[in-house]
């Protein structure tokens, strides 16, 4: 294995039962944009991302189209890989498929270590149990007898015997963690929500399934009339896509030394800050490094988008209009990083046009025609920087949303010799080099020579983000020509 220093990100994985919306490009795209970040800085990155694939939902969906539900899971993720292309993700990612063999063996070699270490037990109980979420619900969660996230869904009663998971027994343990790992869950508040959630006292949750009710799972270890729970199955799969249990070196190389790291929506915080960490305590595993939790996207009248819900934006359309990175641009720059952001086309358009068209592209060609027509290139050092460290500490905070504006309006933030997009273009009209060049040659090519090379900062400051339009934008550089077309063209 390459001695590299290794960083591991992961994505949530999507349930196949309907294609990705804007809310899952957001998640793709905030991870994807970090991967290539840490690429640049000469990590060996693992990206995982990839497929949840049983359970309920599944089960469900797969009976409406008349498939069997291995049928049917297989055809979703051929479609699901081909949904991904939209979001140009980091080139290496890897994609793990939760009904995978090898993920099978995992994720039932995990139940036997947790099982064996005195975490799981057996007994009867009744529960009410939202389908959108694949959860429990207390009747203190609930808002008018439904599920708050997916309201107008019938909840479904449970009444059986089935396996349970000690998570009660982690309490104390999850606070010492917490406590020692301050910066465990960001943003700050979303790790306060998990702190008093965990406070409160944690109970018991069932794991398993009868399979004569639910037979779409993984099989119980030593159990046959019972499968898992598929939130115990579907976590494991941030170890089972390391190769865990059998590949210990990539296992160590990339959980334990690699910085592992979660992207996921606010609706996960329980799940992957809480659940998550109380699994691998049980399984006497190396808890995760850090938690990343987004906000969701919003539709008409801050409705969360959900695919339960019916309400949701196809990205594809999008991507395919307007190109994939200007959808990534929207989804980085004009939505919080951790905040409820709304998602109206008419938003996006404004946005497209103001910041793309008229700011980044307007400012491209204005500079590479002045470049190109003066004769004022780069020399071969400018084109040799570097991704810049000092820019990064927004990226390093995971606050992509800070670092992307900072670019557009306050670059002095990341390093005072670059400029912003607005500061560049406000440097035209007060310089106005395209008239200087006729009274002061000398004058007018430094001030080009300078934009230019504030020019190459943008591209670097980008690449992450917007790795298409910083590629050309380089290129264009140096080849020290204006773009034959513009980057972004309108749109009416």
């Amino acid at each position: 294995m390459e001695n590299k220093n290794k960083f591991y990100i992961t994505t949530t994985l999507p349930y196949v039962n309907a294609p990705l919306h804007i809310g899952h490009a957001l998640e793709f795209v905030r991870a994807d944009t970090i991967a290539r970040y840490k690429n640049l800085l000469g990590y060996d990155v693992f990206f995982n991302t990839g497929t949840d694939e049983h359970g309920v939902k599944i089960y469900e969906k797969a009976k409406e189209n008349n498939l069997s539900p291995e049928d049917f899971v297989n055809k979703s993720f051929e479609t699901f890989k081909e949904q991904l292309k939209i979001f140009n993700l980091y080139p290496n990612v890897h994609y793990v498929r939760t009904t995978n063999e090898h993920h099978i063996k995992a994720a039932q070699e995990f139940w036997k270590i947790v099982e064996k270490n005195g975490y799981i037990y057996k007994k009867n109980y009744q529960a009410k149990y939202c389908i959108g979420c694949e959860d429990e619900k207390t009747e203190s969660e609930l808002v008018n007898g439904d599920c708050p996230d997916h309201p107008g869904i019938p909840l479904k009663l449970i009444d059986e015997e089935n396996y349970f998971f000690k998570y009660s027994a982690f309490q104390d343990k999850l606070l010492n963690f917490y406590k020692e790992n301050p910066n465990f869950v960001i943003p700050d508040f979303r790790f306060n929500e998990i702190k008093n959630f965990v406070s409160g006292g944690l109970q018991d949750f069932s794991i398993s399934r009868l399979k004569e009710k639910m037979p779409w799972g993984i099989p119980v270890p030593g159990d046959d009339a019972q499968v898992m729970y598929v939130w115990f199955d579907a976590l494991t799969n941030y170890i089972s896509t390391l190769g865990w249990p059998e590949d210990v070196e990539n296992f160590e190389a990339f959980w334990k030394n690699g910085n592992p790291t979660q992207y996921c929506g606010k609706d996960n915080n329980r799940f992957q800050s809480a659940m998550w960490q109380a699994m691998l305590m049980a399984a006497d595993l190396p808890n995760s490094k850090q938690i990343v939790i987004n906000g969701h996207i919003t539709g008409d009248g801050g409705i969360r988008m959900s695919k339960t819900l019916g309400n949701v934006v196809d990205p594809r359309d999008v991507a395919n209009k307007y190109g994939v990175d200007a959808l990534r641009y929207f989804l980085l720059k004009e939505v919080s990083s951790f905040e409820d952001s709304p998602f109206t086309m008419d938003r996006f358009h404004d946005s497209y046009n103001s910041g793309l068209v008229n700011g980044l592209g307007n400012l491209t060609s204005r500079i590479l025609t002045m470049s190109s027509n003066y004769g004022v290139s780069l020399v071969e050092s400018d084109l040799e920087t570097k991704y810049y460290t000092e820019a990064v500490k927004e990226l390093e905070d995971f606050d992509i949303y800070q670092h992307i504006n900072n670019v557009w309006s306050n670059v002095s933030n990341l390093n005072s010799k670059w400029d912003s997009i607005s500061k560049l273009n406000n440097f035209i009209s007060e310089n106005e080099p395209f008239k200087k060049i006729k009274v002061d040659e000398e004058g007018a090519k430094k001030d080009v020579h300078y934009l230019l090379y504030h020019l190459l900062g943008i591209a670097l400051a980008i690449e992450p983000m917007m790795p298409e339009t910083s590629h050309k934008i380089l290129e264009l550089i140096k080849e020290n020509k204006k773009p034959e077309a513009p980057l972004f063209p309108r749109i009416d």
